[in-house]
């Protein structure tokens, strides 16, 4: 029985495997015989071949000399064919899917010399919407190809020479699936030369040769170029905003794989890349599609690269000649791309020469490098031709902590920032005042920090609305800068923990004045000021007419100033509070003109402007030493300016503040010695709190043994009035006031006191009325004076405290000198000098009637001896006629 099964099971094998063989005969007869013409009846195409061989078992067919040509070529529906193939060869063939399916499928496809021209059909189907794809390999293999695609429009797409390709594992996958490629695979390996794409009508892109070996392709002289002109391109393109141009001599890649939604190779070498991008001003419309694919890069080099970026007016933007770039690990995706910096990387290198950056500003520098731990960049020039700016810096260096992305945020702590060098001129361009908005800056994680700023040997002017600030040998350092977003969302804020900079010659002319100062030191808790002035640039008379009211000038000089504490002038939260300030031998002449006109705003007195501080000002002790202080008034009447002179002056100032600091007093003492007028002592104690907003202040002083001639400078030219003779041997003054006035007590003991009043023509002594006002004045006061009340002294709020001041002192002194009831005294007074300017008119009118009487008399003598001499000349004429 066993036997005759095995019997059996031969014989029906030996029929099957008979059956088999005669099928794949009679197959392969078939084929050869009549597949041509079933091609042509039932394909678009035309076939012919000199051998073919069928498997049926495998699927396997290896076809030779066979060539293929459309039989409509016009037919755009089908992929168009037209060329020879020496040798074809499949594996695995899908006979299945070719007769039920019209699908051609294999595992392996084999060309060997292909010279094909390939016509492609329309992309899409009208009826489906989906891409057409009756072509399935999954390894392909192309030997000494020459190959040219055509679009169905007879475009050329592809075209490609001495083509030698493999890929291992192709996939392709319909359009409409989002989030993949449309073609993968798994290895591949290509040569070729004379590579042609043109993927749509503004570009062509050329490779002179690519080879493969062991995984690593070379691709000589790429070239992307654009087929239309930069003009043409803004014409026909206005809604794209940028046309590349694009060759690298040389590039290299490494193990390139396409799989899924992932494009990774390693190993990218690019020698000496150029690319030029064309920028167009036309806005691009925002409905950009996400980037849903992931790059992975693992090493990406360029060599000698050269960048160009063009303005639509035809100017370079930017250029840079000579950018060598290493990054590791280099990864773009979705997610990267919503972030600050659309990449990540484990570490990048860049070095670059003669880069430059032409806009408002333009920016070249020699070289540079950057890395994520350190940059420099050298020889840096900055001009303007808006602004006149010209900057030129020897190097700029940055060493960074951390530079990393957070929460879709860069998050970057720098340790040092170091300029080194900086000559020139920066002009800052005027802007129009507008009110801040709110901006929120994204992309940055807040507080960004720098530990350290430093400058060096640097020569700047700042220069802005014509008032240049000149820095020589400028040396700076910050430390621990935190840079925050304001709390109102109107911009930035900075915050200095601690800082020093230091400067010599500084100078900042200003529309009126040219300030200087041999040597500064600043920092957050020390101040040294050497020689400082404050000189005026226009004369006297040019001042009065370039002002359009009163206002003062200064020539102010001053041997040192230094301050110690600390304050804070860089963050919002600003403030002064500083133990000790002192300034050493000023020099101070402040002059006012009274030919503008008033000053029609209010002038606050000085607690409310220490008020209207709006950060906390802490001053402990200001003192003022060995200094000169000089006012000068003029008016259109006056003879030259009024001079007020205090000599060996010297101030204390106790707790000058702003009211705004916790826990601090708020009254201000002043206390005030020095020579008056070079002549004698005096002493001011002053005093006011700046919390009060009724503002009240007290102030008192004495001086003593004053000759009156010397105030004759001030009164003279000011008062046409000037002292002859006598000396004040005391004056004491006690006021309290506030906005509305002054008011107090005032005590003056003198002896001897004569005046003297002046023409205002020809500044000659008036006798009448000076001999009137001195009847009077009280020429002496006595051993032991009466005290006179200062009272209902109305403050004009249009001037200054010293006006308010000084009328006090006025007030006192007539009192004093013309006694308590000064209307009456001077109602008085003005009646005399009227009644003596009357008695002068009677005189002169009285001299006058003299004056003509005396000239009619002469006139009447002179009549008699007129008539005598007419008569005696008439009777000689008569008798001379007779004589004869």
């Amino acid at each position: 029985m066993k036997k005759s099964w095995v019997k059996k099971f031969l014989i029906a094998t030996a029929i099957l495997l008979g059956i088999v063989l005669l099928a794949n005969f009679g197959f392969n007869f078939w084929l050869k015989n009549k597949l041509p013409d079933y091609i042509k009846k039932n394909t678009d195409y035309k076939v012919s071949y000199k051998t073919l061989d069928v498997d049926l078992t495998t699927g396997n067919i290896f076809v030779t000399g066979i060539t293929v040509n459309n039989k409509n070529p016009q037919n755009t529906e089908v992929i168009g064919l037209q060329g020879t193939i020496d040798t074809l060869k499949i594996s695995r063939f899908g006979i299945f899917d070719a007769v039920f399916n019209k699908r051609i499928s294999s595992t392996d496809l084999l060309l060997g010399n292909p010279n094909l021209n390939i016509i492609l059909a329309k992309p899409v189907d009208e009826k489906t919407g989906k891409k057409k794809n009756p072509v399935m390999f999954e390894n392909i293999r192309i030997h000494k190809g020459e190959i040219t695609i055509f679009k169905y429009t007879r475009q050329p797409f592809l075209k490609i020479e001495q083509l030698d390709l493999y890929v291992e594992n192709l996939q392709m996958t319909e359009e409409s699936v989002e989030n993949k490629l449309p073609v993968v695979f798994d290895s591949y390996s290509i040569k070729g030369k004379n590579f042609f794409f043109r993927p749509d009508n503004m570009y062509t892109l050329r490779i002179d040769k690519i080879t493969t070996s062991n995984g690593q392709m070379s691709v000589e002289n790429f070239r992307l170029d654009p087929l239309v002109t930069f003009d043409q391109f803004k014409q026909s393109y206005p809604q794209k905003k940028q046309l590349f141009q694009f060759s690298i001599p040389k590039m290299d890649f490494k193990d390139v794989i396409l799989k899924k939604n992932i494009i990774s190779l390693s190993q990218a070498f690019f020698y000496h890349p150029n690319l030029t991008v064309y920028t167009n001003s036309a806005t691009k419309p925002s409905n950009k599609k996400p980037f849903n694919f992931e790059v992975d890069l693992n090493g990406v080099k360029l060599d000698h690269a050269a960048v160009q970026l063009i303005k639509p007016d035809g100017n370079k933007l930017f250029s840079a000649k000579e950018l060598n770039l290493n990054i590791n690990e280099l990864k773009f995706s979705k997610d990267t791309s919503e972030e600050t910096i659309p990449i990540r990387y484990r570490d990048f290198n860049i070095t670059g020469k003669d880069i430059a950056y032409f806009n408002a500003e333009h920016i070249i520098c020699e070289s540079f490098g950057l890395n994520p731990k350190k940059g420099e960049f050298r020889n840096i020039a900055i001009t303007s031709p808006e602004t006149a700016t010209d900057l030129k810096l020897h190097q700029l260096a940055v060493t960074i902590n951390k530079w990393e992305t957070i929460d879709k945020k860069l998050d970057l702590e720098i340790n040092e920032i170091l300029v080194d060098r900086v000559n020139g001129v920066f002009k800052a361009q005027e802007k129009e005042k507008t009110v801040p908005k709110k901006k929120e800056i994204k992309g940055i994680q807040f507080p960004l920090t720098i530990k350290k700023v430093t400058v060096k040997n640097s020569n700047v002017v700042y220069d802005k609305e014509n008032q240049p600030l000149k820095f020589n040998n400028l040396n700076a350092s910050l430390n621990h800068l935190e840079i925050k977003q304001k709390s109102d969302g109107t911009g930035l804020g900075v915050n200095v923990e601690n800082y020093m900079f230091s400067t010599k010659n500084f100078t900042y002319k200003t529309k009126f004045y040219n300030m200087s100062v041999a040597n500064v030191e600043f920092g957050n808790n020390k101040v040294k000021i050497d020689q400082f002035a404050m000189k005026p640039l226009v004369s006297r008379a040019q001042f009065i007419k370039m002002i359009p009211v009163e206002r003062d000038l200064y020539d102010i000089t001053a041997k040192q100033i230094t301050a110690v504490g600390n304050w804070n002038l860089f963050s919002q939260n600003k403030f002064i509070n500083a133990s000790n300030v002192n300034i050493q031998s000023a020099d101070a002449n402040i002059f006012r003109s009274k030919i503008p006109k008033d000053d029609p705003k209010e002038k606050a007195l000085y607690s409310k402007m220490l008020r209207s501080i709006k950060f906390p000002l802490q001053i402990n002790n200001l003192d003022v030493k060995n200094s000169v202080l000089v006012y000068e008034e003029d008016t259109p009447e006056s003879a030259g300016p009024g001079k007020l002179t205090f000599s060996n002056f010297n101030m204390n100032v106790k707790n000058l503040n702003s009211a705004k600091t916790k826990g601090k007093p708020t009254r201000v003492d002043i206390k005030i010695n020095c020579s008056f007028m070079n002549l004698s002592p005096l002493a001011v104690n002053w005093n006011f709190d700046v919390a009060n907003s009724n503002d009240v202040f007290a102030i008192s002083g004495r001086t003593t043994n004053l000759p009156v001639q010397g105030i004759n400078p001030f009164i003279r030219p000011y008062l046409h009035v000037t002292a002859t003779s006598g000396t004040i041997h005391e004056m004491l003054f006690n006021f309290k006031g506030n906005p509305e006035g002054i008011n107090g007590i005032f005590n003056l003991k003198h002896k001897d006191l004569k005046i003297a009043i002046l023409d205002k023509k020809n500044h000659e002594k008036k006798g009448v009325l000076t001999a009137v006002a001195n009847l009077f004045i009280k020429s002496d006061s006595g051993k032991f004076p009466e005290e006179v009340t200062v009272e209902n002294v109305e403050r004009d709020p249009t001037k200054s405290f010293f006006n308010l001041f000084w009328r006090g002192i006025e007030d006192g002194l007539k009192k004093t000198l013309i006694g308590k009831n000064v209307d009456k005294t001077e109602t008085t007074v003005k009646k005399a000098v009227s009644a003596v300017k009357d008695m002068k008119s009677s005189v002169n009118e009285l001299k006058q009637e003299v004056k003509n009487a005396k000239d009619q008399k002469q006139h009447d003598d002179a009549q008699p001896k007129k008539r005598k001499g007419f008569l005696k000349n008439v009777f000689k004429k008569k008798e001379t006629p007779e004589t004869e």
